[in-house]
């Protein structure tokens, strides 16, 4: 099934490639390198900080040096959208689809599931569907949590049928190779790595985090000790990759990508893609120890917050590493034809709503990673194409994760609308938004987006010092309304209140009734039913905490 739709990918970009709209294609087609930061906070660079708060640089704590380089080179987006966390938006960035049309609703640490457990997989079931997944949250709870998918669809014999065309598999012309966190593999299964999605795995870890000392043992580890009843005869979750003598896992993953570039730069006959998925900014917060002493005696420690010198010390690792990629291009002469993206996988752990008060400060923004407020899912995004695209620019335009996939295709010179049409991609392609920054020719009609997580979790809301219960939310045009599944809408106007200050929900009932109605036809018509929360039937409301009372709102929408 996988060869055969392979083959129609090839036919479809063989015969029916088209120049994008605004970037002219090249005799030679670009190399694509796609550098995603992990748990980074939109205003955790010093360019964006500057843009939203109109506080200069130097006022600042984190420094982003190189990011601010790219952001003056290139086109950043002001209203980029991720998922809440980074499963979703790793499965969308691959896909072009929501996270939860592929089952993908949260992310985890290794789960059991169907496969690794070695059952039978229920009718319509993925074999790495997960059959359990709860925070250790102590009070009363009206909504059990849905289930997630733990592996992209493959074409393996157990996905009966199912299977996702990647994006290294779309780019048939190209090399891909991938680097880093993959987490979209089922904890190590086999079938669901990055080499059976058309990538070289040159270096990665099928896990949400690792060790920044010391990472190598756990990477390299076939044994199936966490999951003995898996069948298979070694662990897959991950290697290591080149020695390099790099003793910080961000420096050592660079050097390794660095290195393939210098290879790849010599072998003109192909282009690559390279996609470097790093873990940092992802806890353990693990620091270099002169950088930790550095920002620890900074003045502006404080800012907005933003006060860890471990966390400051490794969004400047990563920092740096944006910087070493760009100079390589510089050195190996293919700066001109590579085109780069930066983007985030959600939004920064806000340390205002975490357990232990740990990670960065998003403030302007409400709420951080697991919310669907801004803090959670607006993201830094930036585009690099010396030549093709004006530095310095501003996109205002929202636009989602799932927009990537298209991008590149059209970027690549790939017919991206076919592959949208035969795959029912969800994205569309924001090449013209690169130079047609205020999107005057319309070119870019997407104007809905959604989210979905079904989950009870043990950060705090934003809005109550009580664990956050199961969201949903749609962005439709300049309003954003936000689902809780306990009972509770709330509306925005993002365009005029993108800090989500004042609630609509009220005021303007008719709007909050529409949007609601087409988020819950959405998900009634995208997500399957096992991956809603449902009623708790234990659920005793006298010991409920919140001052307001649980209210089904959904039900009804299971019955039609």
């Amino acid at each position: 099934m996988k060869h055969l739709k392979l083959f129609l990918v090839t036919i479809i970009c063989l015969t029916a490639c088209k120049e994008p709209k605004q970037i002219k294609a090249q005799n030679t087609k670009p190399n694509i390198i796609f550098i995603l930061a992990d748990d980074f906070g939109i205003v955790d660079t010093q360019g964006y900080a500057e843009k939203i708060t109109g506080i200069s640089k130097g006022s600042m704590f984190y420094e982003t040096p190189n990011l601010n380089k790219l952001m003056e080179e290139g086109v950043s987006f002001s209203q980029a959208y991720a998922n809440q966390l980074c499963s979703p938006t790793r499965a969308s960035l691959l896909t072009g689809k929501y996270a939860g049309r592929l089952g993908f609703t949260t992310a985890m640490p290794p789960r059991k599931t169907y496969y690794n457990q070695n059952i039978p997989v229920p009718n319509g079931f993925y074999p790495n569907d997960v059959l359990e997944h709860k925070d250790a949250i102590t009070i009363e709870q009206a909504l059990d949590n849905g289930i997630s998918n733990a592996a992209i669809p493959a074409g393996t014999q157990m996905d009966n049928g199912h299977n996702e065309i990647s994006i290294a598999e779309a780019l048939t012309d190209y090399h891909s190779a991938f680097i880093g966190k993959w987490h979209v593999g089922g904890f190590g299964a086999q079938g669901y790595q990055p080499k059976d999605q058309g990538f070289e795995p040159l270096a990665w870890f099928d896990a949400g985090g690792s060790p920044y000392y010391n990472w190598k043992a756990a990477w390299n580890d076939k044994k199936k000790t966490r999951f003995p009843k898996m069948p298979q005869t070694t662990s897959e979750m991950g290697n290591s990759g080149q020695d390099t003598g790099e003793t910080y896992l961000t420096d050592d993953l660079t050097i390794q990508a660095l290195n393939y570039i210098e290879k790849r730069s010599k072998l003109k006959d192909q282009p690559f893609f390279l996609y470097f998925s790093h873990f940092a900014v992802h806890a353990p917060y693990q620091g270099k120890e002169k950088e930790v002493a550095y920002f620890n005696n900074k003045k502006t420690k404080g800012w907005n917050g933003h006060k860890d010198p471990i966390y400051a010390s490794m969004i400047k690792s990563m920092d740096r590493s944006v910087g070493q990629i760009l100079n390589k291009l510089k050195e190996t002469g293919i700066e001109e034809n590579t085109l780069v993206v930066f983007m985030s996988d959600n939004g920064g752990i806000d340390s205002k709503i975490t357990p232990r008060g740990d990670g960065t400060d998003n403030r302007p923004f409400l709420g951080g990673k697991a919310c669907l407020t801004e803090g959670g899912i607006r993201v830094p995004l930036i585009f690099k194409w010396k030549g093709k695209i004006k530095g310095g620019n501003w996109v205002d335009v929202p636009i989602d994760c799932t927009d990537i996939y298209p991008t590149i295709l059209e970027a690549a010179g790939y017919d991206f609308n076919a592959m949208i049409s035969e795959n029912k991609l969800d994205g569309q392609s924001i090449l013209t938004l690169l130079t047609d920054n205020q999107n005057v020719a319309k070119s870019y009609t997407k104007k809905t987006h959604y989210w979905h997580y079904p989950f009870n979790v043990i950060y705090n809301s934003p809005y109550e010092p009580y664990a956050l219960t199961p969201h949903s939310a749609i962005r439709d045009g300049d309003y954003k309304l936000i689902f809780d599944w306990y009972g509770r809408i709330r509306l925005y106007n993002i365009e005029e209140d993108p800090f989500e200050k004042h609630d609509l929900s009220i005021q303007n009932k008719e709007l909050s009734n529409v949007l609601f109605a087409k988020l819950m036809g959405w998900i009634k018509n995208n997500i399957e039913p096992r991956y809603w929360p449902v009623i708790n039937e234990d659920y005793n409301a006298q010991k409920e905490v919140r001052e307001i009372p649980f209210k089904d709102l959904f039900s009804n929408y299971l019955k039609h």
